[in-house]
């Protein structure tokens, strides 16, 4: 069984990239089911719309994560009440449209697969307690009990909390991945009882750019030049960034991760 999990996809450049690549990742690699953290994917780069996230479905997406950006469009809301694919990080308030997690089924052999979305509490919005309702949940999903394999996307600031989440489910999930930094890590690795694993899996988006926004009008903010504009995404050649889990069907425990990097200014 594989899976793809690929990271933030950032405004146009990113969604480009994908239309250009995923297919073909797709069938080379054999991947039965895919996940994508969409929470940068409008053209502005803030939040998602119902348009993008059926664009993205319609690709070969079969779930997307978010995190911090979720509601920055105001029809999200509504929207993720109806489309189970799209999650919300789980330990947002109680109340919170949508769901931070869901079990879903792979495109051919029909395997339950459980998807869970968390985000930090270090330098990120208030949420509640992170490592309390990870807890909480892995009591409800449970791999080879209720799911066949399960992956966490944790979105977060530090490298500490993603760390210590990945083993604390390290041998209870197939994947624990990182996003939110647009940065890919190169601790790419199955930890010792099995959960693969890495820190953070980068951005689909322009890498010529600072984190997928405008270089040039990044720098004048960071400058503090009067003429500089909100934060708004570069438009190059994007690059896809992600991993490939090749999880046992028995154990639903990773067998290899490998790191995917295509395309664009960073392509390896």
């Amino acid at each position: 069984m594989r899976i793809l999990v690929l990271g933030d996809v950032v405004g146009s450049s990113g969604r480009k990239a994908l239309k250009k690549n995923l297919s073909n990742i797709i069938k080379k690699n054999k991947i039965e089911f895919s996940i994508i953290n969409g929470e940068n994917a409008a053209d502005d780069g803030k939040g998602i719309t119902k348009k993008i996230a059926e664009e993205l479905f319609s690709q070969g997406i079969d779930v997307i994560t978010s995190g911090n950006h979720i509601w920055d469009k105001e029809e999200t809301a509504s929207y993720i009440e109806k489309e189970i694919r799209l999650l919300r990080p789980a330990n947002l308030a109680d109340g919170s449209p949508g769901k931070g997690f869901g079990i879903f089924s792979s495109k051919k052999k029909k395997f339950k697969i459980g998807v869970i979305n968390l985000m930090g509490n270090v330098f990120m919005r208030k949420t509640d307690d992170v490592f309390k309702v990870a807890k909480e949940i892995s009591k409800k999903i449970i791999l080879k009990k209720n799911v066949d394999f399960s992956v966490i996307d944790f979105h977060g600031e530090i490298t500490s909390e993603k760390m210590a989440i990945a083993h604390f489910f390290d041998g209870a999930c197939t994947c624990v991945v990182g996003t939110h930094t647009h940065v890919p890590t190169a601790d790419t690795r199955i930890l010792e009882k099995g959960t693969a694993y890495q820190t953070d899996l980068g951005m689909c988006g322009d890498y010529n750019s600072v984190i997928g926004m405008n270089k040039e009008n990044s720098l004048k903010r960071f400058l503090k030049d009067k003429e500089s504009l909100k934060h708004f995404p570069a438009e190059g050649e994007g690059t896809l960034s992600g991993v490939i889990i090749d999880a046992n069907e028995n154990t639903g425990l990773a067998k290899d991760v490998s790191r995917i990097i295509i395309g664009g200014s960073l392509e390896i």
